[in-house]
């Protein structure tokens, strides 16, 4: 597949089994959810610009690096939000702008319910962040608004994917890299990736309603 990257990691495998599971708890989930979103980005980042500089050791000066880049990091909520600490953690500069959809049970199509995104000088980098990559609509939508914004370069950051949420980045935005840590089998009739790991927004936030 042309401009996707999966994370082939026995690291990323481990922490993906253990994710996958649903006798996972939620303060368990978070976390492995935070491993594989720092694994991810050590790919997603592999191509940064650095800028050269000096740095003065206690011995001697030696040549050093600045990053040139000036990078947003963009959750769609609300899952996306369990993306950014390790992120930030490794990215420390880095701007988080916020995007917002909700998707419509019946027809599937996202609906947008928040939006900010500054109005002046749009970043040079836009990092989208979602935990699953499904019907791809949301991920399409995000990527239109950043594109609107004048964002030369964007990346697509997932977890999961689906063939069919892959293919709708592809055929929409070409361009667009997206990076997965597994593509999985399919989608089912509610549009949720097979075999997956459920709704990763509820398990993130302990959300999930129990059984009748």
């Amino acid at each position: 597949m042309t401009n996707v990257t999966i994370i082939d990691h026995p690291l990323v495998k481990i922490h993906l089994s253990e994710i996958r599971n649903k006798a996972t708890q939620p303060r368990r989930f978070r976390n492995l959810v935070q491993r594989l979103a720092a694994l991810t980005m050590y790919e997603v980042t592999r191509d940064l610009e650095l800028t050269p500089t000096s740095v003065e050791t206690p011995m001697m000066s030696c040549e050093g690096h600045e990053l040139r880049t000036r990078i947003g990091i963009v959750p769609i909520l609300r899952a996306g939000l369990g993306m950014v600490d390790p992120i930030l953690n490794l990215l420390p500069e880095a701007e988080v702008w916020h995007l917002g959809f909700y998707r419509d049970e019946a027809t599937l199509q996202p609906v947008e319910y928040y939006q900010k995104l500054d109005e002046a000088k749009p970043v040079d980098l836009g990092i989208i962040v979602d935990p699953m990559l499904a019907t791809g609509g949301s991920a399409v939508a995000a990527i239109r608004a950043l594109a609107e914004w004048g964002v030369p370069r964007i990346k697509m950051v997932a977890l999961l994917a689906s063939p069919e949420g892959i293919r709708m980045i592809q055929e929409s935005y070409p361009d667009v890299q997206v990076y997965v840590c597994a593509i999985d089998s399919h989608l089912n009739d509610r549009g949720y990736i097979l075999p997956g790991l459920g709704d990763a927004g509820d398990r993130i936030f302990n959300t999930l309603q129990p059984p009748a």
